[in-house]
């Protein structure tokens, strides 16, 4: 399973890539907001840190619109994956988009219906977003599941994100059910590093280490 981050932070962008794990990003407009740049120059600087597929969103609603906004994206660089909402508009923008070869990442997926159209369109990704559904007391990785079974029920080759994740067992849940990727907030991949054991052991080892006869 790929491991994205789902920030636009930079230094949260470096911190996580200085580990040589992680294989893409996510962002939106409210993690753009958070950084208090521009557009135009935060996208370069991601770009500069992350080599691998990096989602950014449109911000229009109608098809022309939202097809328009994706071909400028996508020019950016050949790694840019171009987010769309799963609305009407969307779908038929996704149908266009991927016809001309621009990937395209349906984001703000709640219902396996949902998946399973923007496949039909053409959708290199999907985000299920996993954490509003628990939210509001409904089981968001059943919803992976049932897309997981799905995708391969038919062998679509649209890859599951899974999108809106709240904490570590979310991604041993991903990873256990078969989802293509998971993307993560800086502050849910760095609590995958630890356990209580690990740090018990290795302080025990080293202790130890200090009594072998130099």
């Amino acid at each position: 399973m790929d491991i994205y981050l789902d920030t636009a932070d930079l230094e949260q962008l470096r911190a996580g890539a200085s580990y040589g794990v992680i294989d893409g990003v996510t962002t939106n407009p409210s993690l753009v907001a958070k950084t208090g740049m521009p557009f135009a120059e935060i996208v370069p600087k991601i770009l500069e840190i992350v080599d691998g597929p990096i989602s950014f969103e449109v911000l229009s609603t109608d098809c022309d619109g939202i097809v328009a906004e994706g071909r400028k994206l996508a020019a950016v660089h050949e790694n840019v994956v171009v987010k769309v909402p799963i609305i009407r508009e969307g779908i038929k923008a996704i149908k266009q988009l991927a016809s001309e070869g621009i990937k395209v990442n349906a984001t703000l997926c709640f219902q396996p219906l949902q998946a399973l159209l923007v496949a039909k369109a053409g959708a290199a990704y999907v985000s299920p977003f996993i954490g509003r559904l628990d939210d509001i007391s409904t089981d968001g990785m059943e919803l992976i599941e049932q897309i997981v079974q799905m995708y391969a029920n038919y062998d679509m080759a649209t890859q599951v994100i899974v999108a809106s994740v709240r904490h570590p067992l979310h991604i041993q849940q991903a990873a256990l059910i078969g989802a293509d990727i998971c993307t993560v907030p800086y502050s849910v991949f760095d609590k995958m590093f630890n356990h209580p054991l690990t740090d018990l052991g290795l302080e025990r080892f080293l202790a130890d280490a200090e009594k072998i006869p130099k």
